[in-house]
């Protein structure tokens, strides 16, 4: 793909990233799967505590408000009367978890638990967040050229640290100045790169996005943000409108900065 040239205008590099710095089986492989394998163990060993009541409280709110939805799984209050009562209320919870990923919803219950359970994961070394080998060098050499390097995610903040604090290339959180989720907005409205930029102090044309989703390209495009899409190994494929339309790297190498001359 060659060698892409960063406009001069260009002071901030605004990352994704699960197939941009992430490999996307990372997050289906390893981070979904291990909620669904360890969400009901999980609950029983933190039941009592009061984090995870607040989660259950969460879920159950969420539960109510999809009740009219085709699968929901309501989750039932506790009433006190023992051991088996509290078994069933958590296999509801369990139930309701499952429910909301198959349909790969993104709801703030489900990623509030999510976290949690990812935080003490990464905590015990149970999970690892996985770099692409060519992000850290380059990242290095941004900094070193006075870019400013931020991450904007559908994963929440906490969980974005975690991944960055707890990775195959050790605690890299001092790689960044700052991170953004989808409480700023959705990745797919022009506004939310808007909100960004106003948030970093700059304007939208002094931002560079690097995503691998042609949808969020196009959002941040119409903002007048800069846009790569980046290829990498296990990214959906894009059209031949696509390919001719968009920058492409399938390496952060690629990108050259004008101070790095």
């Amino acid at each position: 793909m060659g060698v892409l040239p960063v406009p001069a205008e260009v002071h901030a590099i605004l990352l994704d990233i699960e197939g941009t710095t992430t490999p996307i089986s990372f997050v289906q492989e390893t981070l979904f799967p291990y909620i669904r394998d360890n969400v009901k163990e999980y609950l029983r060993a933190h039941w009592e505590e009061e984090e995870c009541q607040r989660d259950v409280g969460l879920l159950r709110k969420q539960a109510q408000e999809d009740s009219s939805l085709d699968g929901a799984v309501p989750i039932p209050l506790e009433s006190g009367s023992g051991e088996e009562e509290l078994e069933r209320i958590i296999q509801a919870v369990v139930d309701n978890v499952h429910w909301q990923m198959s349909l790969d919803r993104k709801t703030t219950a489900l990623k509030q638990l999510q976290g949690h359970m990812w935080r003490a994961a990464y905590a015990t070394g149970h999970v690892k967040g996985e770099i692409f080998e060519d992000v850290v060098p380059a990242i290095r050499k941004w900094r070193e050229a006075g870019m400013k390097v931020y991450i904007y995610s559908s994963g929440s903040v906490e969980a974005q640290k975690l991944l960055f604090g707890y990775s195959t290339e050790g605690d890299i959180l001092e790689l960044f100045d700052g991170h953004f989720d989808t409480k700023i907005g959705p990745k797919v409205e022009s506004e939310s790169y808007r909100r960004i930029a106003a948030s970093i102090g700059c304007a939208t044309n002094n931002i560079l996005f690097l995503t691998d989703v042609p949808r969020e390209a196009n959002a941040a495009e119409e903002a007048e943000t800069h846009v790569a899409v980046v290829i990498r190994p296990g990214n959906a494929g894009l059209t031949d409108d696509e390919k001719s339309y968009y920058s492409l790297i399938s390496s952060f190498t690629e990108l050259f900065l004008p101070s790095s001359t």
